[in-house]
């Protein structure tokens, strides 16, 4: 089925469910609680939503993996509701907390993909071949030499006997293992930079701050948000797949307060934009504020020797 017949299919959808609601979903104060399974009946939508999956995800499955998180979207307008599980669909990841994760945020529902999510989409590419993606925690012995040789340039030795409850993460980092058996470069966001990154462009964390809830995933899933950030900054670095491009273009609309349905399913447009953005962001961006400082070695690792000698010494 074209793309655009399943744009016009999901909007007069999502116009009769909101009953004359527009697509452009707003967050207004009159919108009632919905009980669970009144209004929010997703089966009505059972070929809409086979429509948008890919053929190798059942739609039973996705379905089935759905149905729990419905009772938790009852404060969220219909529409919202319906343009994230489409959203989520189109990319065929499994809301489950695993894959993805379909939120409510301040009434208006909305489609997350996990930092798993975002490795799935990297395998299906076929361009590569294997992600690693973890967190280096005060302990642990590292050393990144970002001009070594490709390949060589970062070490990981983690601390797996010592507990993680009681120390503090450091650093994410993320590679990939390509086609061809050459590794991607490797990103990194340190602990300051994930707190930054949540501080200025998570609208669900402000507001949970706001609200005095701390309900967001970065409040719940601080690691994994941490993860997902080091493995977003990859995407950037190995082979896009067209998918994966719109999945950072469907994220990117939804931090922008935009419709997420709208990137999915014209993602070259998506994409665009979203490159228009960032484009303006860094234009606007001080030029004074220096890069961020990469960890590059622990200061616990012992000292290499010295391999010349004091001359006086030796007399």
């Amino acid at each position: 089925m074209a793309l655009t017949t399943l744009k016009e299919r999901v909007q007069q959808r999502a116009a009769a469910v909101a009953s004359g609601e527009d697509i452009e979903h707003g967050r207004g104060e009159d919108v009632a609680e919905t009980p669970a399974g009144h209004g929010h009946d997703i089966e009505q939508f059972r070929a809409d939503i086979e429509a948008a999956l890919p053929k190798h995800v059942r739609v039973d499955l996705f379905l089935a993996a759905l149905r729990p998180v419905l009772p938790k979207l009852r404060k969220c307008t219909p529409a919202s509701v319906l343009q994230s599980v489409i959203t989520c669909a189109r990319f065929g990841l499994i809301p489950d907390g695993q894959q993805a994760v379909i939120t409510a945020d301040d009434r208006i529902a909305t489609f997350i993909a996990t930092y798993e999510g975002y490795v799935e989409l990297m395998y299906r590419s076929g361009l590569v071949k294997a992600v690693v993606a973890q967190l280096v925690y005060e302990g642990d012995e590292y050393e990144f030499v970002p001009t070594a040789r490709s390949g060589e340039e970062f070490v990981h030795r983690p601390n797996i006997l010592a507990s993680k409850k009681d120390r503090r993460p450091l650093f994410a980092y993320a590679f990939a293992w390509l086609d061809g058996g050459a590794r991607s470069n490797v990103a990194i966001v340190t602990l300051e930079e994930a707190e930054e990154i949540r501080d200025e462009h998570s609208r669900a964390y402000q507001r949970a701050e706001a609200n005095g809830e701390k309900n967001s995933l970065w409040h719940t899933r601080f690691d994994r948000m941490h993860l997902k950030t080091a493995i977003r900054r990859l995407a950037k670095l190995v082979p896009k797949s067209a998918e994966l491009r719109a999945l950072v273009a469907v994220e990117e609309a939804a931090e922008d307060g935009k419709p997420q349905i709208l990137a999915a399913i014209d993602p070259e447009t998506a994409g665009l934009e979203a490159d228009a953005r960032r484009a303006h962001r860094a234009a606007e961006a001080s030029q004074d504020v220096p890069a961020p400082r990469l960890a590059v070695k622990q200061r616990g690792r012992a000292k290499p020797r010295r391999r010349h000698r004091d001359k006086n010494k030796r007399r």
